[in-house]
């Protein structure tokens, strides 16, 4: 039974120096701090053709080379990171030391370690004297950690217009749970955020029979919120609402409140899309006597990859992991919103593999040389499988 990878940080030191590049770029969300350059001028070397799109202060490369008639594969994944202070941090958070073969830097689990690992695996296929077939994408983006509205989006549009269909596309994200590869999404719930304005009544609170009290229908309206059924969620993908905010301006101790905000959030199953949480919410609300109202903000559709009976790419994943492992991989569409659902269809099969996310946008944010050896083995093998002849 194959055993997990065992290699010395001898053997390969260039991704750890790639990393600790890329760490020391400062790239706080929009800014790229130098990164997109850094890619362009490495995957130049191997001969990928390189176009840029800027848009409001984010950068987004597109990276191509075609091989000949077969797939098209793409990598996706993101240079920016949230913000980090020294303060708690046991190095800088821009340093990218090593302190007992640990690599310490904000993005070194989420998601510069990624983009490294699948750099190093994508010069090492590039210089391999392989029989090569296909397309190759690289798709990287400078604004994912933020609203999404300038990156991947305009990435996919893109190539819709030069006519590109993507059979498979690789997301760097880190899901790993104990182990590099024990874990990987093939979907991502969806995402949408909302909030009820309940319009009341005010008055004095001695005479509660002539005021509405938007406070009181607001109470009803969260125990309402947290007892719905969601019929069509399927196991491992739940829907689940919370109320994130339950507000009242101006308080005043003898006064009846005439307004109260009700603010929450849903992650939804991919069984849904963001126009039926809508509706099922819209039809909630109307069942009151009140005068309620609900606006939206950042919707992010929800995504799912299920097997394929030919070329199926997540079964080539899960066997390229098992030959490493030694135990295939668990599927999950658990945590957060991704930039995989911009290049989710129905051809487009979507994966998301990286190292753990035990550490991820918090202090001390970190990525072992050993885990980061084993993703970029997991990466090379994903080439070498899905684009070789």
């Amino acid at each position: 039974m194959p055993q997990p990878l065992q290699t010395g940080v001898q053997t390969i030191p260039s991704v750890i120096e790639h990393l600790q590049h890329l760490i020391r770029a400062r790239s706080i969300t929009p800014c790229d701090a130098g990164t997109i350059a850094f890619l362009q001028k490495q995957l130049h070397k191997c001969d990928f053709e390189v176009d840029l799109i800027e848009s409001n202060g984010v950068k987004n490369l597109i990276a191509y080379k075609h091989f000949g008639d077969g797939p098209v594969l793409a990598y996706s994944g993101h240079v920016d990171v949230v913000p980090a202070t020294s303060e708690g941090w046991a190095v800088d958070p821009f340093s990218a030391e090593i302190v007992d073969d640990i690599i310490y830097g904000r993005g070194a689990a989420d998601m510069k370690g990624s983009v490294a690992a699948m750099l190093n695996a994508t010069i090492d296929f590039c210089q391999s004297s392989n029989k090569k077939i296909g397309s190759f994408y690289w798709l990287i983006t400078s604004d994912e950690e933020g609203e999404a509205t300038d990156g991947s989006v305009l990435i996919a549009e893109y190539l819709k217009q030069k006519g590109v269909v993507l059979d498979a596309c690789l997301v760097g994200e880190p899901t790993s749970h104990k182990l590099v590869g024990d874990t990987i999404k093939n979907g991502r719930r969806g995402a949408i955020s909302g909030r009820f304005i309940i319009n009341g009544k005010a008055g004095h609170v001695a005479y509660p029979e002539f005021t509405v009290n938007a406070a009181h229908i607001a109470g009803e309206l969260v125990t309402q919120l947290s007892h719905l059924n969601w019929s069509l969620d399927e196991p491992g993908s739940k829907t689940t609402l919370q109320v994130t905010g339950i507000t009242v301006p101006d308080i005043v101790d003898n006064l009846v409140p005439a307004a109260c905000e009700v603010t929450f959030n849903v992650r939804y199953s991919h069984s849904y899309k963001s126009g039926d949480i809508c509706q099922r919410l819209t039809a909630l609300v109307e069942c009151f006597d009140a005068d309620i109202d609900i606006s939206w903000e950042r919707p992010c559709e929800s995504f799912y990859t299920g097997k394929k009976q030919s070329n199926c790419f997540l079964s080539l994943i899960e066997n390229v992991i098992a030959e490493e492992l030694g135990q295939y991989p668990a599927l999950s569409t658990a945590g957060g919103t991704s930039d995989g659902r911009f290049f989710a269809n129905e051809h487009t099969q979507v994966v998301e593999c990286g190292v753990k996310n035990d550490s991820i946008h918090q202090v001390n944010e970190h990525v072992s040389i050993t885990d980061l050896l084993s993703i970029e083995q997991i990466y090379k093998r994903v080439l070498y499988t899905y684009l070789s002849e």
